[in-house]
């Protein structure tokens, strides 16, 4: 996915920050001689004393670390613990506090988009699908996105997570995360969420993009909520716009949280979906929308105007700064952007 100065900026910058994270896990675990997949390194065979990757300055996964002694909660992994135990401890709150502000500040599902292991592994899922064309191709020939679920769904369920948490006196998700399944997988060597990760990933190969992130990932639906108070977002300069759909093509959370911005009646893209991935950001021709830090007011045209519309002219027209998306305007007549979702760095 390239912009106008052929560049791959946000791509390659959010995988290098994906790998990273991933690294970052596994550090504690080496520089003690553990080593990774639950297994432990040579010291193991001596009688001597063995460090322990806890008593570093890191350690931990994605659902709880020790960062300098003190204790990161993944804040939905918090809720289940809350709802089985049926009791509230003020720790887990602070513990999952930090969390809870850096991505309110930024945007809640920044997670999914740079950081989550998962999202990593269906691009690459998706990249060889599209190759392979398993998912076949929409009517203007493009390869297909497969089934839409409700985008929203998710977070419908992420409360049944916390209600079954509660009935059943476990963290669910826990229990079936394909984020365990590769985080805790290579870290600890645990099964946890293996069959929900190939699932997953026949479902992506098979059946349609994104169908876990986009529809069904509970820690996705936690994230949208949180998500709507991001000051991370995209925003977009509807006069350089050119309607050419290769934002969409190349979203990773959902073409249609593009809309309200394409069709000119917002500034930003406001929906909490939203991943900061930068995904549509590099695959836009005319640099048309960048990322950018605030959240501006939702725009509310006087006189039922449409958003972005200027004023009168000398000869009393109104010249409307959007042009309206033609019903006849197809990949063939507009212009092209990056590959839609191109896995590559």
């Amino acid at each position: 996915m390239k912009n106008a100065e052929g560049k791959t900026r946000w791509t390659v910058a959010r995988r290098v920050v994906q790998v990273c994270a991933l690294v970052l896990f596994c550090a504690p675990l080496v520089a003690a001689g553990w080593g990774l997949l639950g297994r432990f390194g040579g010291a193991q065979a001596s009688d001597a004393a063995v460090a322990t990757p806890a008593e570093g300055v890191f350690f931990g996964s994605l659902s709880s670390s020790q960062v300098g002694g003190v204790t990161i909660l993944d804040p939905f992994a918090a809720l289940q613990v809350a709802a089985a135990a049926k009791a509230f401890d003020p720790a887990w709150l602070v513990g999952a506090l930090p969390v809870l502000i850096v991505y309110g500040l930024i945007r809640g599902r920044a997670f999914c988009g740079w950081v989550c292991p998962v999202n990593l592994v269906c691009e690459a899922a998706d990249w060889v699908a599209r190759k392979l064309n398993l998912r076949g191709r929409d009517e203007a020939g493009r390869p297909s996105d497969g089934a839409r679920i409700p985008r929203h769904a998710k977070i419908g369920v992420a409360a049944a997570v916390l209600v079954l948490s509660a009935l059943a006196s476990i963290p669910v998700f826990e229990a079936f995360s394909p984020i365990s399944a590769v985080n805790k997988g290579i870290l600890f060597g645990s099964a946890a969420g293996l069959v929900t990760l190939a699932a997953v990933l026949a479902a992506e190969l098979f059946w349609g993009r994104r169908v876990w992130c986009r529809s069904l990932c509970p820690l996705g639906g936690f994230y949208e909520v949180l998500g709507r108070a991001g000051l991370v977002n995209v925003r977009i300069d509807h006069a350089a716009c050119v309607h050419c759909d290769a934002c969409s093509r190349a979203c990773l959370a959902d073409p249609e949280i593009l809309q309200p911005a394409l069709d000119g009646k917002d500034a930003i893209v406001r929906a909490g979906d939203c991943m900061a991935c930068g995904a549509c950001v590099d695959a836009c021709p005319t640099r048309a929308l960048k990322l950018g830090v605030g959240r501006p007011p939702r725009p509310k045209a006087p006189g039922g105007a449409t958003f972005g519309a200027t004023a009168p002219s000398a000869l009393g027209d109104a010249a409307p700064a959007v042009a309206p998306r033609s019903p006849h305007q197809t990949a063939s007549t507009a212009p092209q952007g990056g590959k839609e979702g191109s896995f590559r760095s």
